[in-house]
């Protein structure tokens, strides 16, 4: 056996392994339940729904008339206006003239030292929030009419201290459609979920800072957004502290029930990756494991397979490349229609994970540095 057909039968692994726990995962990744005994149950629980804002004042009125929309339950909206600079605040005041008692405006003090401005905002709200559950929700996320009680019935049915949905994601620019995607990829196509779901180990936590969902008690309990107070990665850095204190945490597909556009052009894409990266892919134990994972699934089989064409290798060798085109393209292809995804986005997926890998190279180089990148006028 040559070397170049060691070499294909290695691709092919690397591509043929994220599309298996794509599938695998995909089975169980489901929506919320709509179950009736469940949804009836969650009609009579009461909600917190607390929204931190900094500089929203293009999102914040969509946010606050989407969850005002849910009306099956009974629930209080806070909004924590973190020192924006711009009308939040004002769009916040006048939703309240327009509403009711429902929604309520904190504002903000400055930032304590040590702490990131959204942990530190999330802790505020918490602090202020009166009912038994606690959803978190990022100012960009727009729910449907009954999210919040399908949010509950889901916590019900699944009996975990901390739940957090993966809305979809809308993209218009030409990098959201290619790179925004990837976070669907990356989750389930090597995240062991039904291992996550039978273990409460912190090696095994995932979430989606867009939407969480913690039961107040056990929030308090592991001092929540304050145990991560230096954190920016929220989605994956609070899931581990409730795993820690042996709290039991879940995911699911919140495609059906809510929407969120993170960004709106290519430079907030590539700065809102870069501003968490070494808290996730781009750091020492992890940026090498996943540039070889990332590569050979899905940038190394099309060139690969090329140069054994060009260079006439046998037909054994070109047969596995060709299955290993094939199996990189499968987990994309699948996500285009579970998840509304872009077709060009998902033919250009070799593009979009060299550029993923390219700003997690570039973040690791960054936190050797010491340098972090400004977000939202914060470093």
């Amino acid at each position: 056996m040559n070397f170049f057909l060691i070499y294909s039968f290695g691709i092919l692994f690397l591509a043929a392994l994220p599309a298996w726990m794509f599938i695998r995962n995909l089975a169980i990744f489901h929506v919320a339940t709509a179950d009736e005994n469940f949804m009836i149950r969650a009609a009579q629980e009461r909600v917190s729904v607390l929204i931190p804002a900094r500089n929203e004042e293009v999102s914040i009125g969509a946010a606050i008339d989407h969850v005002m929309a849910n009306r099956s339950m009974e629930f209080e909206l806070l909004i924590l206006d973190d020192q924006s600079e711009d009308s939040t605040a004002a769009i916040v005041r006048q939703r309240i003239a327009m509403a009711s008692s429902t929604i309520r405006l904190i504002e903000s003090k400055p930032l304590p030292s040590g702490w990131n401005g959204k942990q530190h905002a999330c802790w505020r709200l918490a602090e202020s929030a009166q009912f038994d559950w606690l959803l978190f929700l990022d100012a960009d996320v727009r729910l449907s009419e009954q999210a919040i009680q399908r949010i509950i019935a889901e916590a019900l049915r699944s009996d975990v201290a901390l739940l957090s949905g993966f809305p979809h994601q809308e993209t218009g620019t030409f990098a959201e459609k290619l790179l925004i995607p990837l976070m669907h990829f990356i989750l389930l196509g090597y995240l062991p979920l039904r291992q996550l779901r039978s273990s409460t180990s912190p090696s095994l936590s995932a979430g989606c800072g867009q939407m969480m969902l913690a039961r107040r008690s056990a929030y308090l309990a592991c001092d929540g957004h304050r145990a991560i107070q230096a954190s920016r990665h929220d989605g994956i850095q609070l899931p581990r502290v409730f795993r820690r204190h042996g709290l039991s945490t879940d995911i699911f597909d919140a495609t059906d029930i809510a929407a969120c556009r993170m960004y709106l052009n290519r430079r907030e894409v590539v700065l809102g990756l870069l501003k968490n990266a070494d808290e996730g892919i781009a750091n020492q134990k992890l940026i090498v494991i996943f540039t070889v994972l990332l590569a050979g699934a899905a940038i190394l089989p099309i060139p690969s397979l090329i140069i054994a064409c060009s260079t006439q290798q046998s037909l054994l060798t070109i047969t596995v490349l060709a299955a290993a085109c094939f199996a990189s393209y499968v987990p994309r292809a699948i996500a285009v229609v579970a998840f509304q995804q872009s077709w060009l986005a998902a033919i250009l997926h070799p593009i979009g994970v060299a550029w993923f890998l390219t700003l997690q190279w570039l973040a690791f180089f960054k936190s050797l540095q010491g340098k972090r990148v400004a977000w939202r006028g914060r470093a």
